[in-house]
């Protein structure tokens, strides 16, 4: 494949580590960075927190120095805050690519208008682009959106939120093949992402469903994507970049990345370790590491009791002698590979403010829809 282009940035391999609240931090950024190539997008930045200077939201905006590309999602819904925050993102040099949240399906966003239930209203989601292009333009930064197919089935909106998108000037689109509705439940559709990619002049990327490189490669060949999307997929897993850098380069015939348990085991110290210096405090980063500990054992023979006393560390120390513990030969459970990771949750009605879809041209702002603080 050639390389994804956002603005002058080449992406090679065309591969995107998506924005996950409490996970994408700077440690796990860099745990992932040392294993391939690609974007690796900090958490969800809210637009109103950033315009506001709220000092948790500025701590979160927090990248390593060997970061060479840096990347930021904001989530907004009022076109003026937004523009706001894509400007100030310019002019205190805070990243250099900035990519807009409308594929959040948390009932807490959507309930607010904002997320994946955006573009249902298209003139307010055209207004919120078209201002965040214009001030990242002033300061020469790429700018993208990710989305969702729609709220549900019978209220779908990516080809023409794709295209307003497209109009309106953005670098790249990506498309999370699920509807609000569906949450992380059933498969994602890449038919719509081949739809929208037929549709659109501009790169479009895809995002669901890629769990090892082969997934990546197999939605390349099935929709025609100028890079992919990865999210729940590297839980427990940074090496799939690895492994996502070695398909895109070898092709089909590629090995796939499979690691002994011992070898996972270093890994995991090694995570700890880089939250700990990114949180500047061995109990705060070692609790951060906690909820990685079942993503890491997915599939590997190792007891309930150890299991248990590696989720609930309070120590470097203690974490690295509980891993000694870990019969370090044990290897990769292959069954595991192709499941789906983190979050699997069943179809749910899609939270929307009152009359929401009453109108598809309704541009007002919805009362209380900026959220004011940042994270999950």
């Amino acid at each position: 494949m050639t390389p994804l282009m956002l603005g002058n940035h080449a992406v090679n391999p065309p591969v995107v580590l998506a924005p996950m609240a409490g996970i994408t931090n700077v440690a796990f950024r860099r745990l992932c960075r040392e294993q391939g190539g690609g974007v690796y997008v900090c958490e969800m930045i809210t637009t109103r927190a950033l315009v506001e200077r709220i000092p948790k939201t500025l701590k979160m905006i927090a990248f390593a120095e060997d970061e060479g590309f840096r990347s930021l999602q904001l989530y907004g819904v009022d076109p003026d805050v937004t523009e706001a925050a894509v400007r100030m993102v310019g002019e205190r040099d805070l990243a250099d690519h900035v990519d807009l949240n409308f594929g959040c399906p948390v009932p807490k966003v959507t309930r607010r208008g904002g997320g994946s239930a955006l573009p249902w209203r298209r003139k307010l989601f055209g207004r919120i682009v078209r201002q965040a292009v214009r001030a990242a333009a002033e300061h020469g930064l790429p700018l993208t959106i990710k989305m969702r197919k729609g709220i549900d089935d019978n209220h779908l909106t990516y080809v023409e939120a794709g295209l307003i998108a497209q109009e309106a000037g953005v670098a790249a689109v990506a498309l999370h093949a699920r509807t609000a509705e569906q949450r992380y439940s059933g498969q994602a559709d890449w038919d719509a992402i081949a739809t929208l990619k037929q549709a659109l002049d501009v790169p479009v990327l895809g995002n669901g469903d890629i769990w090892e490189g082969s997934d990546a490669l197999r939605m390349v060949a099935h929709t025609g994507v100028d890079g992919v999307v990865v999210g729940r997929g590297c839980l427990g897993r940074p090496w799939l970049f690895a492994d996502l850098e070695a398909a895109f380069t070898q092709g089909a015939g590629y090995q796939p990345v499979l690691p002994s348990l011992g070898e996972v085991a270093k890994i995991m110290s090694r995570h700890a370790q880089l939250l700990v210096e990114a949180l500047e405090d061995e109990r705060h980063g070692c609790a951060d590491f906690r909820k990685h500990v079942a993503w890491y054992l997915k599939g590997f023979p190792v007891g309930g009791d150890l299991r248990r006393s590696l989720a609930m560390i309070s120590s470097l120390t203690e974490l690295d002698d509980l891993l000694g513990k870990l019969d370090p030969a044990i290897p990769f459970p292959v069954e595991s590979l192709g499941q789906p990771r983190g979050r699997v949750n069943a179809p749910g009605k899609v939270s929307l403010p009152h009359g929401w879809l009453d109108s598809r041209d309704d541009d007002t702002v919805p009362e209380g829809a900026e959220m004011e603080d940042s994270g999950g």
